[in-house]
């Protein structure tokens, strides 16, 4: 598949990553952490994609949750992480392997597809107090305040009370097994004449704003899927800055879309 890969911001100033190989798409988004970790998420990202696309070279036809048991597992060990004291991830891995598709989603990114969509909603069905109530503060005009910051602090103290547990989320740090956990799928390749992977800064507001027509989002050149993401942040910081209609914990999260088409689907500068 071919793929077209924009983001805001660019890689270099941003948390989110994607990485590609001849026959998959990777695509994390490092957790902004608002309690101190011993590695910035930015590079915990580029560790473990850069990890997941080595090891997707060298084995294409691993079963994924094996290939980010062992790609966890190694980065943790090199830079010396410690379960619920380090970044986290999203990851979401798409391969097209022997006729198949291949796709895993652990953590909140989007997968579009023809006529599925995937995502791994079970840190926001937590529905922890912090987050209800900073997003109540910001719809009543609050402004990211120092009382925001508090309560996101708060907020992610008890995520990672609850982070890769039973009963609890799973999602990229530290413990392999997280990637036993992860929301996986497969279809016959000929189903699958385009694909959409959003983070969810990206998705969040393109929803919003109603410009979720993924098929004509998937027809799409970088350009212009570009200046979907820049309408997105436009929006954010002119029409929506204290993000009372669209509650969030930052005013711009990194944005980052990769659109896939099979070898010969057209494309369009809309």
């Amino acid at each position: 598949m071919q793929a077209c890969v924009s983001q805001l911001p660019p890689a270099r100033d941003s948390d989110d990553r994607v990485f590609t190989t001849s026959h998959a798409v990777i695509q994390l988004d490092g957790a902004s952490a608002f309690v101190p970790v011993p590695v910035p998420p930015a590079r915990y990202a580029d560790e473990l994609g850069g990890s997941l696309r080595d090891r997707l070279e060298r084995e294409p036809g691993s079963e994924l949750p094996t290939v980010l048991a062992d790609a966890i597992a190694d980065v943790a060990h090199r830079l010396e992480l410690r379960p619920g004291r380090s970044p986290s991830s999203t990851v979401t891995i798409l391969r097209e392997h022997a006729d198949w598709i291949d796709i895993l989603v652990l953590g909140d990114n989007l997968v579009v597809l023809p006529r599925t969509v995937l995502t791994d909603d079970r840190l926001s069905t937590l529905d922890l107090a912090p987050s209800r109530r900073y997003r109540q503060r910001l719809a009543e005009g609050s402004g990211f305040d120092d009382t925001h910051s508090t309560i996101l602090r708060e907020l992610q103290t008890q995520q990672a009370v609850r982070r890769n547990r039973p009963g609890g989320y799973w999602i990229a740090e530290t413990d392999p097994d997280a990637a036993h956990h992860a929301v996986v799928h497969r279809c016959p390749a000929d189903d699958v004449p385009w694909a959409v992977l959003a983070t969810d800064g990206a998705y969040k507001p393109i929803r919003h704003l109603g410009l979720d027509d993924w098929p004509r989002l998937a027809a799409m050149d970088e350009d212009a899927i570009h200046r979907i993401l820049a309408r997105c942040e436009d929006w954010e910081r002119h029409s929506d800055p204290a993000a009372q209609e669209l509650p969030r914990a930052k005013r711009h999260d990194d944005k980052s879309l990769v659109v896939l088409r099979r070898s010969g689907a057209p494309s369009s500068t809309a």
